[in-house]
């Protein structure tokens, strides 16, 4: 076995493929797996728990934002949490104290994998307003929208193309992309719907966003953990979106935005910023900036956290999330009335053009 303070250089191979969703867990898209010593941690409550808190302490990316933000001390999660571990505690007993402790991250890429339960931490949406609704969903696609693979699309009567993206788990080929942009090619303008999208594969992101740029474009940076301190990390390196070679849209786009886009779908819009013609509407996104890293801990669990920082353009960290360029709400009335504030918003905006 390997210790899980091995640390691999070749972490960046797999950022094509890396940034899962908040629940996803899928060994071929993880960026590194590693597993504790067990001679050096037994399969003990206490064991556990030592070997999870020095596995974060190692390779988590985001401690300086933490402690920035709300004044994170792992330490101090170290010294809290070890009372609250002995030898009588049951198994359930232990996920509930870890899941608690890794919660002090308030990360939503941070997950342990046990066979009964998914320890969690959904407080990057759960605070805030959904701004979005599924039946208004449901009234603006009617019954005759067209489904590719992933992607549902339709024409609005304002001729205005709508594509609605629910997740990036689900794969997209660029076959179905030509096809569903050849279609839209008539529309004056293009809303592109990722509320509620928490991720998936960076690739499916990046192949979408491709067909939005002519040139190759600087879309932000990453970096990679290379030591055990909390601050040995990589040079930046560019993150650079190619053009597509396949059905390239030239119109103005309107991409809307939730607090519940995250982690790949958050890059999604950090790709699409650069892009020209192209408007951020809605609310803030959810963050999950970072790639993830899995390890595993003496008694068998799966831990999964993010290990690896990445910017947008200005250098500036985006796991919190990115702003959009018009904040827009759902207005209750407008709900009551069966209309999507965030939609219409948008449509009034490309209808200027």
């Amino acid at each position: 076995m390997k210790t899980f303070n091995t640390f691999t250089r070749n972490m960046a191979r797999n950022l094509r493929t890396a940034i899962l969703c908040p629940l996803v867990f899928a060994t071929t898209a993880l960026l590194v797996v590693s597993c504790v010593d067990e001679d050096e941690y037994p399969d003990s409550p206490q064991g556990n728990f030592e070997a999870l808190w020095r596995i974060i302490d190692e390779h988590y990316c985001f401690f300086d934002y933490k402690q920035q933000q709300y004044g994170l001390d792992w330490d101090e999660v170290h010294t809290r949490y070890q009372k609250q571990f002995n030898d009588g505690m049951t198994t359930l007993q232990q996920f509930e104290v870890l899941a608690n402790m890794l919660g002090e991250l308030r990360d939503g890429h941070v997950n342990i994998y046990t066979p009964f339960d998914v320890a969690r931490n959904w407080t990057w949406h759960e605070d805030h307003p959904s701004n979005f609704s599924d039946s208004l969903l449901n009234k603006y696609l009617g019954t005759n929208y067209r489904i590719a693979a992933g992607i549902k699309y339709r024409i609005l009567d304002d001729n205005i193309g709508y594509l609605r993206y629910a997740s990036f788990t689900s794969s997209i080929g660029e076959g179905n992309l030509d096809e569903v942009l050849t279609y839209l090619a008539p529309c004056n303008a293009l809303i592109i719907d990722i509320r509620n999208n928490s991720g998936g594969l960076l690739s499916y992101s990046e192949q979408l966003a491709a067909r939005f740029t002519n040139q190759e474009r600087l879309v932000g940076y990453m970096q990679h953990k290379t030591g055990p301190g909390h601050n040995d990390f990589s040079d930046m390196k560019e993150q650079r979106l190619k053009p597509s070679q396949g059905v390239r849209w030239q119109k103005p786009v309107v991409v809307l935005t939730n607090r519940m886009v995250y982690s790949a779908a958050n890059e999604f819009v950090k790709y699409m910023k650069q892009c020209p013609n192209v408007t951020v509407v809605g609310d803030q996104t959810g963050g999950g900036a970072g790639m993830p890293f899995s390890s595993e801990l003496p008694c068998g669990w799966s831990v999964r956290f993010s290990a690896c920082p990445m910017y947008d353009v200005n250098r500036q960290p985006t796991e919190f999330g990115i702003q959009p360029d018009h904040h827009v709400a759902l207005n209750n009335d407008d709900r009551s009335r069966g209309i999507d504030t965030i939609i219409e918003y948008a449509r009034q905006l490309l209808n200027k053009h």
